[in-house]
């Protein structure tokens, strides 16, 4: 029987427009990080012209509009990176979807860093860089303009291959590479401060990776490993919620309405103990009502920890957003303070218009490029839950807290990553705990356990290792890495004659 010559034009073309369809899916996916690349570059161009129009003919305008385009680069740079360590825990618990938590994430820093950022900038990132060291004062100009574009170059890289780094790690290292190229080896680098510095770096993410097992370790052999859960639950979690809502305050007080009213330690401890008691005693009722009807499992439990979790995630960004506009920024205030006053005080105000560069410029940063490493923070390092994300969130408020007491500058990316690491190394040595005892249970009385094989061991890895020497490897070069940077970036502004 002959084919229909109809039917046969037909299948042709359908399979014509198949081809032309996957052809346009593969085309809207490969342009899909050029849509991102080309916002970022309006928003970049929006933050000179505006630095141009507000700066006027003053002198030195040319600087100010390069360094606002500079600022407005590395704001972006910190939402896609930094943000990814308060949201991520919550995204891999699943308490939040992705796309609501980078809604939430980007209103709370952004109100964070209008709201209570940057009243008072520090010159010179944490006293690192004093210009008075400056042979020639006009080279304080090209320097914060390389710490600038050393710092944005650096976190980009880092977001590239997958590693969340600290910040103010960069700015730190970026600040010590424009100072020495600029001043030598004896000039304006306060080396005492950076030595008090480089402590931290290994100090904070272990102390927070061990607050954050501990947590974890109560929570199991309190409530997950008894057999009357709900009864544990209803008895401990109100105090856990409270206990939370006591740090955050205190963390808030410290770290992100400081610029807004001073406040010192104790008072802070104070109103945090308050707090932390006021919501225990709300959480009581609302923990048993939800409690009610639940069934007796480890599944049931997480869901009350989703609520605070989710209140952890979005006051750490409101923190983050009030203390780290400053990074953004502050070189670029610094310029602008120069412009005006010819000097460079100790501190002074940031005017609106930069501090809305770097508050805008985190969000955008956050939306368009934020996913990447807020879903490897959540899911790729360590499996979380509510309960592990909770501990995460808890031992960054207090490990800030406790390096405030002791009055040592700390990277709140660094302890974040370290308390994940930390549930994660807590749930390996617990899983072989458990395996040594149950081996040795069913043994006879005079057997002695042995250790978990080393194939069954390497099978029940909880962290991936990759991911933890990446970050390793990221943490420990970042100074360095932004230090030569910004040397090299000077260089070359000083051959441009800025």
């Amino acid at each position: 029987m002959a084919q229909d010559p109809l039917s046969q034009d037909w299948r042709t073309l359908d399979r014509d427009l198949k081809r032309v369809s996957r052809l346009e899916a593969a085309t809207m996916y490969t342009a899909r990080p050029l849509v991102g690349l080309g916002i970022s570059l309006v928003f970049v161009t929006v933050a000179a012209l505006s630095a141009a129009l507000l700066m006027g003919g003053e002198p030195q305008t040319l600087a100010v509009v390069v360094a606002a385009a500079f600022g407005a680069y590395l704001a972006l740079n910190i939402g896609a990176n930094d943000v990814a360590n308060n949201m991520g825990p919550a995204v891999g618990a699943r308490a939040l979807p992705l796309g609501l938590a980078i809604a939430i994430a980007a209103i709370c820093e952004s109100a964070g860093a209008i709201l209570a950022g940057g009243d008072v900038i520090d010159t010179v990132s944490t006293g690192i860089f004093d210009p008075s060291g400056l042979q020639d004062p006009e080279a304080f100009v090209p320097a914060m303009m390389a710490t600038l574009l050393a710092a944005s170059l650096w976190v980009n890289l880092a977001t590239w291959i997958g590693a969340p780094v600290s910040t103010t790690h960069s700015m730190i290292g970026a600040v010590v590479g424009a100072a020495l190229a600029a001043g030598g080896l004896l000039g304006p680098v306060n080396w005492m401060t950076l030595l008090a510095i480089v402590t931290t770096w290994v100090a904070t993410p272990v102390v927070g990776g061990l607050f954050a097992a501990a947590g974890l370790a109560f929570i199991e052999w309190r409530i997950l490993r008894v057999p009357d859960k709900l009864s544990a639950a209803r008895r401990w979690v109100p105090l856990l919620i409270g206990v939370m809502a006591a740090a955050f305050t205190t963390y808030l007080a410290i770290k992100g309405l400081n610029r807004v009213l001073e406040i010192a330690l104790p008072a802070a401890l104070g109103l945090g103990a308050v707090v932390g008691c006021l919501v225990t005693a709300i959480s009581v009722p609302l923990v048993r009502r939800s409690a009610a009807g639940m069934e007796n499992r480890n599944r049931s439990i997480k869901q009350l920890f989703s609520l605070p979790l989710i209140a952890a995630a979005a006051l750490l960004s409101f923190a983050h957003g009030a203390n780290d506009v400053a990074n953004a920024v502050g070189p670029l205030a610094a310029l602008v303070q120069v412009q005006h006053d010819a000097q460079v005080s100790g501190s002074f105000a940031l005017p609106l218009w930069i501090m809305l560069i770097g508050a805008f410029g985190i969000s955008v940063g956050l939306v368009l490029f934020g996913p990447k490493l807020i879903g490897m923070v959540g899911n790729q390092i360590t499996k979380l839950n509510p309960m592990r994300a909770y501990c995460v969130a808890l031992s960054t408020a207090v490990t800030v807290i406790a390096a405030s007491w002791a009055g040592l500058p700390v990277s709140t990316t660094h302890i974040a990553i370290g308390g994940v690491f930390g549930v994660g190394f807590f749930r390996e040595w617990e899983t072989e705990w458990r395996f040594r005892r149950q081996r040795s249970a069913r043994q006879a009385a005079a057997a002695t356990a042995t250790a978990m094989p080393r194939q069954e061991r390497r099978r029940r890895r909880l962290v991936r290792r990759s991911h933890f020497l990446t970050i390793l490897g990221a943490w420990a070069i970042t100074v360095p890495a932004a230090a030569i940077l910004s040397a090299i970036c000077y260089t070359l502004l000083e051959l441009l004659a800025f």
